[in-house]
């Protein structure tokens, strides 16, 4: 009888412990961003050749695991003909509270962002939302939206970090991440 209950002990721990992880999995989603979609024109940058409205797109996600203090936002395009990709979007010091940002979050003033949020200066060489531009006649890039839940109230940096530098402090203080790719092309 000891060793029966020994087994289900055990057993049972094992559920627990894989239905508390799976309940602190983070997700994110999005109205308008389908995984593996093409963008639509609002999250097209309007420049570089690009006709679009370079408005952010509507983001939600599940609270973070515990310990999470505060998240950090991204989109990155690991495509684009640099050698090292090319950031269109960062932000960080997002409160812990913090599960959603509305359409548009991402102009540059950041007045729809919560208080105390901060974005990075993207490689268009301004802070906020920089939407999609691929060169004309490039296959379709991905773009990479990605949310950390982090370990640390608040990343301290210069206004003038470059987004590389940031993504390197959300990386190094993250607990957790998830991501929803989406694609756009410029095809002659």
């Amino acid at each position: 009888m000891a060793i029966y209950f020994k087994q289900f002990s055990t057993a049972a721990l094992g559920i627990m412990f894989l239905s508390t992880a799976m309940a602190s999995t983070l997700e994110l989603s999005s109205p308008t961003i389908k995984p593996n979609a093409k963008l639509n024109i609002e999250q097209v940058f309007n420049g570089f050749g690009c006709t679009g409205k370079n408005i952010s797109p509507e983001l939600n996600w599940t609270a973070g695991p515990k310990g999470t203090k505060s998240y950090a936002l991204t989109m990155y395009d690991p495509d684009a003909p640099t050698g090292s990709g090319w950031w269109h979007w960062v932000v960080y010091n997002l409160p812990s509270d913090t599960t959603h940002l509305a359409q548009g979050a991402g102009e540059a003033t950041g007045r729809q962002l919560p208080s105390g949020t901060a974005q990075g200066k993207t490689d268009f060489g301004s802070a906020g939302f920089g939407g999609a531009c691929p060169p004309q006649g490039d296959e379709e890039h991905r773009y990479i939206f990605t949310i950390y839940a982090l370990k640390t109230d608040k990343i301290e940096l210069p206004a003038d970090a470059s987004a590389a530098m940031i993504a390197y402090m959300i990386k190094s203080n993250s607990l957790a991440q998830a991501s929803i790719t989406a694609k756009y092309g410029r095809k002659k």
